[in-house]
C-alpha cells in the first residue's frame, strides 16, 4: 500500500472524536455511512479508497489517477449495470427489451446517480484537497455520482456480488418506475455547465441557430457552443426548452451517457 494511502488510512482510522455529526477523517465518520448503506465493511480502507477525489492528491507525487477512486468507479459502475439489469429483467417481467433497455439507461445515468447520491449526503464523505473543497468539489453533481459508483466496487471487493446488490437496491427506490420519471425533471443546463467549467475553465454559450413557425407557435432551434465548438443542439416552443435540450445532447455526449430509445 502506497505511503500516502496509509498516511489517509491512518487518518480516518485514528481515534473518534466527540461530537454529534462525526467529524470527517474519524472512524465514527465510516461508520455514520456505513449505516447510511446498511452494509459494514470487513476491510474499511476499500470505503477510505471509495471516496477519494483524485483532487486530495494535487500538489504532490502520487499518482492521483492509481490513488483516488476513479479505478473503484470503473468497478461500481459494471456492478451497478449487472445488479440493475437483473432487478428490471426479473421485476418487471411485462416490459419488452427495449424499454428494460430505456429504463435501465435512466437509473444507471450520472444524473440520477447524482441525485440519489445528494439524498444520502455523500457530498459529506468525498475527500478532497483543501483548494477544491473551498471550491464546492466535494459537493458536485459528477464527483457525488461517482463517488457512489466506487462505493458500489468497493462493496462488491469487500462482500461479493450479494453483498453488493443489497446496497445498490438499497439506494434505489423500490418503485423504480420512480427514477425513470425524474429524468424529466434533470437540469442539464447546469450539468453541462459543471462539466465544462471543470474542463475548460468557460461556460458553455447558446445561440439561437433559427426561428420557424408563426408566433402564436414558434419552434427556436438552439446550439451550445464551447470555445467554438458545436456540442449539441435542441429545438422547442421555447428557448429554455430548446436549450434544455441542447445541453442533454452535449452532456449525454460528453459523458457517454445512454440516449433515450
Amino acid at each position: 500500500m502506497a505511503v500516502a494511502f496509509r498516511r489517509l488510512l491512518g487518518r480516518f482510522l485514528g481515534a473518534q472524536r466527540e461530537s454529534h455529526a462525526p467529524a470527517p477523517g474519524t472512524l465514527a465518520h465510516l461508520v455514520d455511512l456505513e449505516r447510511t448503506l446498511g452494509y459494514r465493511f470487513r476491510d474499511r480502507s476499500l470505503l477510505v479508497a471509495s471516496l477519494v477525489h483524485r483532487s486530495y492528491y494535487a500538489g504532490t507525487e502520487v499518482n492521483a489517477a492509481l490513488q483516488s477512486n476513479e479505478r473503484m468507479e470503473f468497478l461500481g459502475d459494471s456492478v451497478l449495470s449487472l445488479v440493475v439489469n437483473e432487478h428490471l429483467y426479473t421485476r418487471y417481467s411485462d416490459r419488452t427489451e427495449g424499454e428494460l433497455t430505456k429504463m435501465k439507461s435512466v437509473v444507471v445515468s450520472k444524473q440520477i446517480l447524482a441525485h440519489l447520491a445528494k439524498k444520502m449526503d455523500l457530498g459529506r464523505y468525498v475527500l478532497v484537497s483543501e483548494n477544491a473543497q473551498r471550491a464546492g468539489v466535494g459537493t458536485m453533481e459528477s464527483v457525488v455520482a461517482d463517488a457512489l459508483e466506487a462505493v458500489f466496487g468497493a462493496v462488491f471487493i469487500d462482500g461479493g456480488f450479494e453483498a453488493a446488490r443489497r446496497v445498490v437496491l438499497g439506494v434505489l427506490p423500490d418503485n423504480l418506475g420512480e427514477v425513470v420519471s425524474q429524468e424529466g425533471t434533470i437540469n442539464y443546463k447546469s450539468l453541462l455547465q459543471e462539466y465544462i467549467q471543470a474542463l475548460h475553465k468557460v461556460p458553455p454559450r447558446y445561440r439561437v441557430h433559427s426561428t420557424t413557425g408563426p408566433d402564436h407557435d414558434k419552434q427556436f432551434a438552439v446550439e451550445v457552443v464551447v470555445k467554438g465548438n458545436i456540442l449539441g443542439s435542441g429545438t422547442g416552443k421555447t428557448k429554455k426548452d430548446a436549450e434544455q435540450k441542447a445541453a442533454r445532447e452535449a452532456y449525454r455526449r460528453l459523458t457517454n451517457s445512454p440516449a433515450e430509445g
